[in-house]
C-alpha cells in the first residue's frame, strides 16, 4: 500500500542462499537451519516475511506516482534493505527481478494512469501538429508578404535610380550641346575679329596704294608742267618751283596726316564693330548656356517629382503589402486584435524596449517608505470618544510632517507648527 493507501501488487522473484565464500555467514545459516526439522518452511517463511516486510514499509513512504515512476530506484532500495537483514541469517540475495506493479482487482489506479499518459500523450501530438501546422501556414504567409514587400521595394527603387541615370544622362547630354555650342560662338567671334582686323588692314594698304599713285602722278604732271616753263624762263623761275615744290611736300605731309588720321578712325570703328559683334556672340552663348540650364533645371526636376512619384507608388505598395500581411495574421489568430497587437509587439521587442525604459527609470532612486499608525481603538462611547479621534488625528501629524519633510525638503506652515531636530510636532 502506497502513501496515499492505494493498494497495488508487486511481483518480484529473488533467488536467495548461504554466503558459503564466507564462513562466520555459513555457521549463522546452520544454526538458522539447526533448530528446525529438515522438513520445516520456517526459512522460506522467514525470508518471505522480511521481503514483505521491508517491501510494504518502504511502499508506504513512498507514492504511487514515485513507485511508478522510479521503479529501478524502487527495486534497488528493496534489495538493500532486505539484505541488510538476512546478513543477520548468513543469506544473500543472488538476484532479484521485480516485474510490472499490477493493480489489485477494484483499484485500476495503474491502468488508468497508463490511459491518462497515452491520451496525454496523443493530446500533446495532437496540439504540436496544429502549432506545426499553424507556425507553418503563419511562416508561409508570413514570408509571403516580406517576399512581396522586398519586391515591391526593389522595383520601385529600381525605377528611382532608372530615373536617375536617366536625368543623369540627359544633363550631361545638355552640357555637352552647350558646350559645344558655346565653343562655335566664341570661335566664329575669333574669325568674324580675324575677318574685321584683316579688312581694315586691306583697306589701310588700298589707301596707302592709291595715296601712291595719286602721289606719283601729282609728281608727274607737276614735273611735265615745269619743263615748259623752265625752257622758257630758266633759272629764274627756280626759286618759284622751289618755294611751290616746298609747298607741293608740305601739302603732301598735310595730306598724309589726313589720311593717317582717316585710318586710324576706320580702324577704330572696325575694332569697335568687333567689339560689338563680339559682345552679341557672347550675349548669345549666355543666352544659350541660360537657356540650357533652364533645361536641364527642368529635366531634373521632373526627374525628381517622377523618383518622388514611384517612391511613393512603392510605399503604398509596401503599405498594400504589409496591409494583406496584417490581414493574414489577423485570420490565422482568428480576429483577435489583442492577440495580433501582441504578436506584433513581441516580434518587434517592444516588451524589451519596455523593460529596458522602466529599469532605466528606477535606476538610481531611493525612496524612503515611513509607516504610522493611528490613535488606538480603544476610544469610549460617549463624549470622550470624539475627543479621543481628534487626538488620533493629532497625534498622526508628527510622522507625516517628518516624512513629507525628509522626501521633499518642505516645512509645515507656521501656523501649524514647527518640526523639531527629534521629529516631533509644537503647536502655538
Amino acid at each position: 500500500m502506497s502513501a496515499e493507501k492505494l493498494p497495488f501488487i508487486l511481483p518480484a522473484v529473488f533467488t536467495i542462499g548461504p554466503q558459503v565464500e564466507d564462513q562466520e555467514k555459513v555457521l549463522l545459516y546452520a544454526k538458522l537451519l539447526s533448530s528446525h526439522d529438515k522438513q520445516s518452511n520456517h526459512v522460506n517463511e522467514l525470508v518471505q516475511g522480511v521481503i514483505e516486510g521491508e517491501t510494504r514499509v518502504l511502499a508506504a513512504s513512498m507514492t504511487m506516482e514515485e513507485i511508478f515512476k522510479g521503479t529501478k530506484e524502487f527495486k534497488k532500495e528493496v534489495f538493500e534493505k532486505v539484505q541488510l537483514e538476512l546478513n543477520q541469517f548468513g543469506l544473500l540475495i543472488y538476484n532479484a527481478n521485480v516485474k510490472q506493479l499490477v493493480d489489485v482487482p477494484g483499484h485500476e489506479y495503474f491502468s488508468y494512469l497508463g490511459q491518462k499518459t497515452q491520451m496525454e500523450a496523443a493530446n500533446q501530438a495532437k496540439v504540436d501538429v496544429a502549432e506545426a501546422r499553424m507556425k507553418g501556414q503563419v511562416g508561409e504567409k508570413l514570408r509571403d508578404g516580406q517576399t512581396r514587400q522586398n519586391a515591391a521595394k526593389i522595383d520601385a527603387e529600381t525605377k528611382i535610380i532608372k530615373m536617375q541615370r536617366e536625368g543623369e544622362g540627359e544633363k550631361e547630354t545638355v552640357r555637352v550641346k552647350t558646350d559645344v555650342q558655346i565653343f562655335q560662338y566664341e570661335k566664329e567671334a575669333e574669325v568674324a575679329e580675324a575677318n574685321a582686323e584683316l579688312a581694315s588692314k586691306k583697306a589701310g594698304w588700298t589707301r596707302l596704294a592709291q595715296l601712291a599713285e595719286v602721289e606719283a602722278s601729282k609728281a608727274v604732271d607737276l614735273r611735265t608742267a615745269e619743263l615748259p616753263v623752265r625752257e622758257r624762263f630758266g633759272c629764274e623761275c627756280d626759286d618759284f618751283f622751289s618755294s611751290r615744290k616746298s609747298f607741293t611736300e608740305n601739302w603732301s605731309v598735310l595730306t598724309r596726316a589726313v589720311q593717317e588720321a582717316n585710318w586710324e578712325l576706320y580702324k577704330n570703328q572696325r575694332a569697335a564693330d568687333a567689339v560689338a559683334y563680339e559682345k552679341q556672340k557672347s550675349a548669345e552663348a549666355q543666352k544659350a548656356i541660360a537657356d540650357a540650364a533652364f533645361y536641364a533645371s527642368q529635366q531634373a526636376a521632373e526627374a525628381d517629382l517622377y523618383a518622388k512619384k514611384k517612391e511613393a507608388e512603392g510605399i503604398m505598395a509596401m503599405a498594400e503589402a504589409q496591409g494583406a500581411y496584417l490581414d493574414t495574421l489577423l485570420k490565422q489568430l482568428g480576429g483577435n486584435y489583442e492577440a495580433l497587437r501582441d504578436y506584433i509587439m513581441l516580434t518587434n521587442g517592444a516588451y524589451l524596449e519596455i523593460a529596458k525604459i522602466n529599469s532605466q527609470a528606477v535606476q538610481g532612486l531611493n525612496p524612503k517608505i515611513s509607516i504610522w499608525t493611528g490613535a488606538n481603538g480603544n476610544g469610549d462611547h460617549g463624549g470622550n470618544g470624539a475627543m479621543k479621534e481628534v487626538a488620533g488625528v493629532y497625534s498622526m501629524l508628527p510622522p507625516l510632517l517628518k516624512t513629507v519633510n525628509e522626501q521633499t525638503g518642505m516645512l509645515p506652515p507656521p501656523w501649524l507648527g514647527k518640526l523639531t531636530e527629534a521629529g516631533s510636532s509644537a503647536s502655538k
